[in-house]
């Protein structure tokens, strides 16, 4: 089969973790024999910048974002088969359906802005509003996790046409050159908690930073995210002064591996979540991980990371203790739960899913 498989976000200003996981799910399927896959974009002048680059040549529709959007959105044009005429199946891999007539698998990454709007800007959640809704009418709808299948069933999605494909996490091995390149070029503590997320709101870097401040032991919180929206920075510039937080803005893939393997915890207390990839990979290079229970990163850690209410500050705070305690039992049990996420297996279940949208 040819996929027409779309990568308009890897020039987003903020890819994030679904761009990562997209562009290593397409490595993975070209080393599949019976898949080919043509890339697909708005038109743009130059390049991604090189940790975002799809892995071929990409044919780019006559228009750029956010137009682009708003044409797919409105009246499914441009047809991404105009520069792609003989895929099979057309995936649009980061939520937004584009504009085809040919079998059309969207993936959904995770639709809990339904319940909370207010958690993106006003744009951001009318556009994805209105991706969701068109998004009914696709051949399959692809999700990374049970908690997202259940969000859109709810929601009214056909069961039999929504399928979980999780991500994978490769096998990380951090030597300690890296490391100590990371360290200084950071200028890192000898003994840090480490959180990994775009300031916005539902990452709930504010109850973090609380739960750090109220904690016996001292420990720095580092944050590497680039800034989001919802007025979050300003938010925690103030709640910065009660403990030791610094911000690193944007880490390339190249220094956050690196950076997870030398934390002492992952704090990923997040409100929402539809897969959460930093737990997974910070469990793949041995870091204690602690999570918000009752989200999709508690179905990804399997009982290998600490749980907390995300709502609780004094939850937080006692799960980073716990996770600092208990440091060696889950460095090796997030190892173990690692393991079972492989990009082939992603890779396998996509296939499925492209191979029952084209029936």
């Amino acid at each position: 089969m040819r996929i027409a498989f779309t990568v308009e976000q890897c020039w987003h200003e903020v890819p994030g973790g679904t761009a990562v996981a997209t562009l290593r799910l397409a490595r993975e399927l070209l080393t599949q024999g019976d898949i080919e896959l043509a890339f697909v974009a708005g038109r743009h002048r130059t390049p991604p910048a090189p940790e975002w680059m799809p892995p071929g040549p990409v044919q780019m529709l006559p228009i750029a974002r956010p137009w682009l959007y708003e044409t797919w959105l409105r009246w499914g044009w441009p047809r991404v088969e105009s520069v792609a005429s003989d895929a099979d199946v057309v995936h649009s891999t980061a939520g937004i359906p584009a504009g085809t007539r040919l079998p059309h698998v969207v993936t959904l990454h995770d639709v809990a802005f339904l319940r909370r709007p207010d958690r993106l800007t006003r744009h951001g959640a009318r556009v994805l509003t209105r991706a969701v809704d068109r998004a009914r009418a696709a051949s399959m709808v692809a999700c990374p996790s049970n908690t997202v299948r259940d969000d859109l069933i709810g929601h009214g999605f056909d069961a039999d046409r929504v399928a979980v494909v999780p991500w994978g996490v490769d096998p990380i091995d951090v030597d300690d050159d890296d490391r100590h390149r990371v360290r200084q070029r950071f200028d890192l503590p000898e003994r840090f908690v480490l959180a990994v997320a775009t300031l916005e709101p539902r990452k709930n870097l504010r109850r973090l930073i609380e739960a750090m401040a109220a904690r016996d032991e001292p420990l720095p919180l580092v944050v590497a995210g680039a800034a989001g929206w919802g007025g979050v920075v300003a938010e925690l510039s103030s709640a910065t002064k009660r403990c030791d937080v610094r911000f690193l803005g944007h880490v390339e893939r190249a220094d956050l591996l690196p950076l997870l393997a030398l934390a002492e915890v992952l704090a990923y207390p997040s409100e929402e979540e539809g897969f959460g990839l930093p737990v997974l990979e910070a469990m793949a290079v041995g870091t204690a991980v602690v999570t918000s229970a009752g989200t999709a990163t508690q179905d990804v850690a399997g009982g290998a990371a600490v749980l907390v209410d995300p709502f609780e500050v004094a939850s937080i705070a006692a799960g980073i203790d716990e996770a600092v305690r208990l440091r060696t039992q889950l460095e090796a049990a997030g190892r173990r739960r690692a393991e079972a996420f492989t990009w082939s297996a992603t890779a396998a279940a996509m296939i499925e899913v492209y191979r029952r949208a084209a029936r």
